[in-house]
């Protein structure tokens, strides 16, 4: 009689905190089929991205769930709207410390399902009570009713106000699973709409998470409402029933998101993707350029939508730059490790599937010529989706990567020998999301900064001054998408502004017998007197 070997599958390495109770609990929030129903789709296995191995089961949604979704967030929605500003930021205030309180699990959740190291794990926990705090301070502002002149001084008034849309639909991606769910998610609520949130399957029990933690707060039940599931199956019906759409991830889905949203008319903000570059000027101080762009390039292994892919380098320390970059590139590679702890400075990619679109720009540009002068190798006897740190040379135009983004963790170093070829090697790209000039000339610097063609652009810095300065607004140009989070229209965008026009005396009617053309003299005259006047 033959025998079949069963191997042993891997064994997650969760920390304690992560226990099954807790992540059954958190799966529990996906608005979806019960298990057992007849209609129940099949679960997706969620993974441990260190080991491979399976943590737990995330339900997913069916179109009809996705419709249930909105039916309960919409109900939710009218009470919460109804409620004063001031009682809708009092749940946030209770939400910013039961966050900072919980980072050490959100950074256990967010590796689990990412890979990325710590350091990055609970820095990224940190930034929604960034966001919190920030509109904390300037939601009343923001979205408080503002007097305006009306067309006629004292006889007219104008009044803009703010009125939340409706439920918006958060469409978020895995690489900052937990920031960008919930700090996209946050301004929306504040303006007193529902929101209901697709996070992606690999990164979703972060995200739950931080829904469990707001509804701790005091969040309506029902308000706030997670589908899962892949965009194909239930996306047309996530964009069709939503009254604004917020949306991170590839161009090529931004224009799908884009169009369905238009069909729709309703309103959407896109942040995509990136191909960005970062100039270094002969007088920079590679002391502090070098960590600069490591931390730029490598952070959360190359996994960033504004993470550097190109840097143009002054010929005249262009060896020098190399020579230290490489150095540091290598010392990172040795860092690499897969622990729920500070020890390792390099993480993982997110799964097999991406590292091996990763390991093909790489590969590609190897067969034609490029040098690989680091890294360019996986690293399976760390984990099932480990790749170096890589630095490339002699990057041709033919190349994938020299036009793609690879998002990970890949640089192409090229020379330069004056300003105005930088900027335009810098602007040949048909993306337009970050830039980065280093430079001890800040005036110089600044000139540069004026005609690099990108939404964020940061000076002595690869890309986190810009993205953490949350008054002021984050977005892309370009083909790396429409609209912006952060700031004044990080809030306003989820509200419609309405204008309320009072006419105290009926000045702008036509008089009853008057001849037309002796009223359009009155009208001239009287705009010409307000002109001078400066009325109006």
């Amino acid at each position: 009689m033959s025998t079949t070997e069963t191997r042993p599958g891997p064994v997650a390495t969760l920390p304690a905190r992560i226990t099954p109770e807790l992540i059954a609990g958190l799966t529990a929030l996906v608005t979806a089929t019960p298990a057992d129903g007849a209609d129940a789709l099949p679960a997706y296995d969620m993974i441990e991205v260190y080991t491979g191995a399976t943590v737990g089961q995330l339900p997913q949604s069916r179109p009809e769930d996705v419709l249930a979704a909105y039916e309960k967030s919409r109900a939710a929605q009218r009470e919460w709207a109804s409620w004063p500003l001031k009682r809708r930021l009092a749940v946030f205030e209770r939400a910013h410390e039961l966050l900072v309180r919980e980072c050490e699990t959100v950074a256990d959740l967010i590796q689990i399902g990412c890979g990325k190291t710590r350091r990055m794990a609970v820095e990224e926990s940190c930034d929604v009570p960034m966001v919190i705090s920030h509109y904390l301070k300037t939601a009343r502002r923001v979205l408080r009713s503002t007097r305006r002149g009306g067309p006629v001084p004292l006889f007219t008034t104008s009044t803009e106000e703010h009125r939340p849309k409706g439920v918006v639909a958060v469409i978020a991606p895995w690489n900052f699973p937990f920031a960008i769910a919930l700090s996209d998610s946050v301004p929306a609520l504040i303006a007193g709409n529902g929101v209901v949130l697709k996070p992606d399957n690999k990164t979703a029990l972060c995200a739950l998470f931080g829904v469990e933690l707001l509804r701790k707060a005091g969040l309506p039940e029902g308000l706030f409402q997670v589908v899962c599931g892949e965009g194909p199956d239930i996306g047309p019906t996530l964009i069709d029933n939503a009254d604004f759409v917020m949306f991170t991830g590839s161009t090529a889905t931004g224009r799908v998101v884009g169009e369905s949203a238009g069909r729709n008319l309703i309103g959407c903000s896109l942040e995509l993707g990136g191909k960005n570059p970062m100039i270094v000027l002969p007088d920079a101080n590679l002391d502090e350029v070098i960590p600069g762009a490591v931390f730029g390039v490598f952070a959360n292994s190359g996994q960033a939508c504004m993470h550097i892919e190109r840097i143009y380098v002054h010929e005249s320390i262009h060896d020098e730059f190399l020579r230290r970059l490489v150095r540091a590139a290598t010392d990172l590679n040795a860092t690499m490790g897969a622990a729920y702890d500070y020890t390792p400075e390099f993480g993982s990619l997110v799964s097999p599937h991406h590292l091996a679109r990763v390991a093909a720009h790489v590969d590609d540009a190897r067969d034609k010529g490029a040098t690989v002068l680091v890294g360019g190798q996986a690293r399976p006897d760390i984990g099932p989706a480990f790749y170096e740190a890589t630095v490339l040379t002699d990057v041709t135009p033919d190349m994938a990567h020299a036009t793609l983004e690879t998002f990970g963790p890949v640089v192409s170093v090229y020379p330069f020998t004056d300003e105005q070829e930088a900027i335009r090697l810098a602007n040949d790209t048909e993306y337009g999301l970050n830039a980065s000039v280093w430079s001890r000339d800040l005036s110089r610097a600044g000139r540069i900064a004026g005609q690099l063609q990108a939404g964020s652009i940061n000076i002595n810095d690869g890309f986190v001054t810009s993205y953490a300065s949350k008054g002021s607004p984050s977005g892309g140009v370009k083909q790396s998408g429409v609209g912006s989070r952060h700031g004044d229209s990080g809030l306003l965008k989820y509200t419609d502004s309405i204008n309320i026009g009072v006419q105290k005396r009926q000045v702008l009617a036509a008089r009853s017998g008057q001849p037309y053309d002796r009223q359009l003299r009155i009208t001239l005259a009287t705009l010409r007197f307000m002109r001078r006047t400066r009325l109006r």
